[in-house]
C-alpha cells in the first residue's frame, strides 16, 4: 500500500466520522497542505484538521506541522498494520495542536519530527477517539 493512499484512507476515514456526528466537513484538496479538513460548527466557528495517516504502528511525521491555532486540531489514525482487514477499526487520537508539542519526538540528528503511536498509547489516553473536543 503507497502511504498516499494510507494517507488518502485516514482523510475519508476522519471525514466519515466527523459526518456521523452531524458536523459539517468539507475535505481540502491539494497536495503540500496542513489542513486537510473543514469543519463549519456555527456561521462564523471554523475549525481545521490535519489529519496524519499510519499503516503500521510506528510513528507519524510532523515535520510539516506549523499550524498551532487554538481551533486546528491533528488527527492521528493508524491501520495498525491492518489495512486491508476491513473490520478491524483504526486506532485514532484527537489532539489540538496547543497540546502537541509534548507528544513531539525529535530524532538526535534533529532532522525528523514524529508522535510515536507508543508514546500517544502511553501519555496520550485521553486524546485517544476524543472525537467530542472537535464536537465541542
Amino acid at each position: 500500500m503507497r502511504g498516499y493512499n494510507t494517507n488518502l484512507a485516514a482523510e475519508f476515514y476522519v471525514l466519515s466520522m466527523l459526518h456521523r456526528l452531524g458536523l459539517d466537513a468539507t475535505l481540502t484538496l491539494g497536495n503540500k497542505k496542513s489542513v486537510d479538513i473543514v469543519v463549519v460548527q456555527k456561521s462564523s466557528d471554523v475549525i481545521t484538521i490535519d489529519v496524519k495517516g499510519l499503516a503500521g504502528t510506528t510513528s507519524w511525521p510532523v515535520d510539516n506541522v506549523k499550524k498551532t491555532d487554538k481551533d486546528h486540531f491533528l488527527v492521528f489514525v493508524s491501520f495498525l498494520n491492518k489495512m486491508e482487514n476491513h473490520s478491524v477499526l483504526p486506532e485514532v487520537y484527537i489532539v489540538p495542536s496547543k497540546k502537541l508539542s509534548k507528544f513531539v519526538y525529535h530524532s538526535p540528528n534533529g532532522k525528523r519530527k514524529v508522535v510515536q503511536l507508543s508514546r500517544m498509547r502511553k501519555n496520550g489516553k485521553k486524546f485517544r477517539e476524543a472525537w467530542e473536543l472537535i464536537k465541542g
